[in-house]
């Protein structure tokens, strides 16, 4: 007996599943516009709830395509502020987490992009075991729509989304792209370009193609070091791409699309943290229309790093401010849930090795 490989849905673009329907199922493509709606804006979990779709339709696609592939291995709510964490498992045994986080302004949603990563940061915790394989653009749906179906108990709604979990999006370009086409699609969650947020750790190609392509997304650069000697001991990646070529990428970003740069800075004790660094990464990006997000590294077990202390990070900020940079200390989120990329995933890791 010969097994139908069933479709997972979430992974088509509208444009992909009108073709789909039609090859797949020989209906109209006016059908799949229904069933995209009641994917995305009904967030329906079977076909037999799509009462305007023929008995016999609901039929066939339960036969032919699948929805939700994913299931919850672990979820951690925090204690001190509105953030959950949520580690989902696939079929074929792979773990990503998402966080939900939830503000006075609105709800976003932190998505992986990969299982694991390459990069080889040596501050984050997603990097330990390397990178295991992609994520396909429907699995970064569910992991938006499971956080979606939670705030639809309560009557709200995703805000915006942060493409920084684990992995490098840049890395895996082409399915975060279908995934963004996806979710800001206005037959469904209709997201705001605007409000989706990439982050890289600085592959230039990615970012020049970027820019080329004038989408509307939120460009965010893991810079974490104002010098090549300092970088590149703490991103791999700087061998690759150094500063001065990522800086060219940069400008050339902004100059193509007139949009502002974040730039990610992870603080790290002893190391990037001084007054000094904070006057080099001043001189670095002045000029540069973008804005400064200093972050406190956060603890992981397996990586020996400290958390600057607090005066010390008010005396950057300081620093950057008095030079004429527009820069915000970002507010910890998750701190008692393992929030940090890839810590929760390490601990379930360690917790099955065992």
């Amino acid at each position: 007996m010969t097994t139908i490989q069933k479709t997972h849905l979430y992974n088509f673009t509208l444009a992909e599943l009108k073709d789909w329907i039609v090859a797949e199922c020989g209906e109209k493509p006016y059908r799949a516009v229904q069933l995209f709606e009641w994917m995305y804006q009904k967030r329906v979990t079977s076909f037999e709830e799509m009462t305007n779709l023929p008995k016999q339709l609901r039929e066939e696609l339960s036969q032919r395509a699948v929805l939700i592939t994913a299931r919850e291995a672990v979820r951690q709510d925090s204690k001190v502020d509105p953030t959950s964490k949520f580690l989902l498992a696939w079929p074929d045994d792979v773990t990503v987490e998402t966080v939900l986080m939830r503000h006075s302004y609105g709800n976003s949603v932190c998505v992986s992009s990969q299982v694991g990563c390459k990069m080889g940061c040596t501050f984050c915790a997603s990097t330990l075991g390397g990178m295991i394989r992609q994520m396909r653009a429907g699995e970064m749906v569910e992991q938006l729509l499971y956080s979606q179906r939670l705030l639809d108990d309560v009557g709200e709604r995703v805000s915006s989304i942060v493409l920084m979990g684990s992995g490098e999006p840049m890395d895996n370009y082409d399915e975060v792209m279908r995934f963004i086409e996806i979710v800001s699609s206005e037959h469904g969650l209709h997201i705001g370009q605007r409000h989706i947020t990439i982050s890289t750790v600085g592959l230039v190609p990615g970012i020049r193609r970027l820019a080329d392509e004038g989408r509307q997304v939120t460009l965010a650069v893991s810079l974490h070091a104002p010098n090549d000697e300092l970088r590149g001991a703490m991103m791999p990646v700087n061998k690759a791409y150094p500063i001065a070529k990522l800086m060219d990428a940069c400008h050339y970003y902004n100059e193509k699309t007139g949009k502002r740069i974040s730039f990610e800075y992870a603080l790290v004790g002893g190391q990037n943290d001084s007054l000094e660094c904070a006057k080099e990464l001043a001189a670095l990006i002045r000029g540069l229309p973008c804005h400064v997000n200093l972050i406190p590294v956060n603890y992981v077990p397996e990586r020996n790093y400290s958390r600057t202390d607090r005066k010390q990070i008010y005396a950057f900020w300081h620093a950057l401010q008095d030079a004429g940079i527009n820069a915000t200390i970002r507010r910890e989120m998750g701190h008692d849930i393992a929030a940090a990329c890839g810590q929760l995933r390490a601990q379930h890791m360690n917790r099955r090795a065992q």
